[in-house]
């Protein structure tokens, strides 16, 4: 509840903020678009799953702040995010931080961090902040159902990545297509929004078939 809660808020912050920007500076789109090239050029021409490296969450630098900043107890305490304990040293009682505030403030923070990504890409489709709010706001909500489905199913959509990351090459593009090609130099025609639609189904589904019959093949050949 709290960190959909949380997410719910910062992601207001974050497009209200955006779409104050994107409206006095147009240009600003154009960063957007470069850092979602970025992006799904580099999700493309990563590495499989094999060369990633293993998470270890010890390592990650938001937690390692935490740590060093708050008092934190080793036990979880029903479903409180503080506690008071007597300190080791003086004897006094002291508020201690428990795992589940230290969870709730990962997970907040993965949101901004997936927030970089997702809200400059509806951006590229809308400016109105209105659709750009509530669209991220039923995905949030639509996660939460999803994630218990996809994570039975991640094995056979493998490949899901590398759609998601040629989505995102897209929108870069669209972005500056419309807003640069288009609207400044005029050398081109307008890409209509079911064309890009047209395209993401394509790339998904392309990509959500192509794991399903590759996976499908190396099933049958392990149990062969």
């Amino acid at each position: 509840f709290w960190g959909i809660l949380g997410a719910i808020v910062f992601r207001g912050i974050f497009i209200s903020l955006g779409a104050a920007v994107v409206n006095e500076f147009t240009w600003v789109l154009f960063i957007f678009a470069a850092f979602l090239l970025f992006t799904g050029g580099k999700m493309l021409f990563s590495g499989g799953d094999d060369d990633e490296p293993e998470l270890n969450l010890h390592n990650n630098p938001v937690f390692k702040f935490l740590k060093k900043r708050l008092r934190v107890t080793d036990e979880i305490t029903n479903h409180n995010f503080i506690v008071h304990k007597p300190d080791p040293v003086t004897g006094k009682m002291t508020r201690y931080a428990t795992p589940l505030l230290l969870a709730l403030l990962m997970v907040e923070t993965v949101d901004i961090i997936f927030a970089v990504d997702s809200v400059p890409a509806i951006f590229a489709v809308t400016r109105d902040p209105f659709i750009v709010y509530t669209s991220n706001i039923f995905a949030i909500l639509g996660l939460r159902s999803m994630y218990f489905m996809l994570s039975a199913a991640v094995e056979r959509f493998k490949y899901l990545k590398y759609g998601l990351a040629a989505v995102l090459v897209l929108i870069g593009i669209k972005i500056f297509w419309n807003f640069l090609l288009y609207k400044e130099l005029h050398i081109v025609p307008y890409l209509e929004p079911h064309w890009s639609l047209m395209l993401t189904i394509a790339l998904l589904g392309g990509s959500i078939i192509y794991s399903l019959w590759k996976t499908s093949g190396e099933n049958k050949a392990h149990g062969a």
